[in-house]
């Protein structure tokens, strides 16, 4: 599969890192997309993001259901987040846009069986919509959470901003 996605309009490519982070720090949700049978399955969730030399977004899931079994059949998948939301009408239907931020990306997803890469993926998701670094979770509750790991292999950005 070829995931070298290639933007039309190069003007709006954000290709800097730091760039591509920053849109990732004002996102509120991520969707992966699966596969499974050549059948595709988005779901929307809350996540956090390691940046830095690590890729890596983390997730927090139940333990069952369908995208628990999709990842065990392929855990190849793709991931998609946007911000930034404007729109911009004009004298026609066809003059509106929106304005946005997005981030596009491919990687290999993983289920944590590790206790402390679990907190650090729990404590990675609380980060992002607290901003603060010290959590304390429920042992009862915590070991039946179900993190999952999102191992970006590429991605890229887009603004339209």
């Amino acid at each position: 599969m070829n995931t070298n996605y290639r933007m039309r309009r190069k003007e709006r490519e954000i290709t800097a890192t730091a760039d591509i982070e920053a849109v990732i720090s004002r996102c509120d949700v991520c969707r992966i997309a699966f596969s499974d049978d050549n059948a595709p399955y988005i779901v929307t969730m809350n996540f956090g993001y390691s940046g830095g030399t690590e890729k890596i977004l983390y997730f927090h899931s139940a333990g069952k259901g369908r995208k628990i079994g999709m990842i065990g059949r392929n855990n190849y998948v793709c991931f998609e987040m946007d911000t930034d939301h404007s729109l911009v009408t004009g004298a026609e239907a066809c003059d509106f846009t929106m304005k946005y931020s997005s981030v596009v990306g491919w990687g290999r997803i993983y289920i944590i069986t590790d206790e402390k890469e679990k907190e650090a993926g729990m404590n990675s998701i609380m980060h992002h919509y607290t901003n603060q670094q010290v959590f304390i979770y429920f042992k009862d509750v915590f070991e039946r959470t179900t993190v999952l790991k999102l191992v970006i292999e590429t991605m890229t950005g887009k603004s339209t901003l």
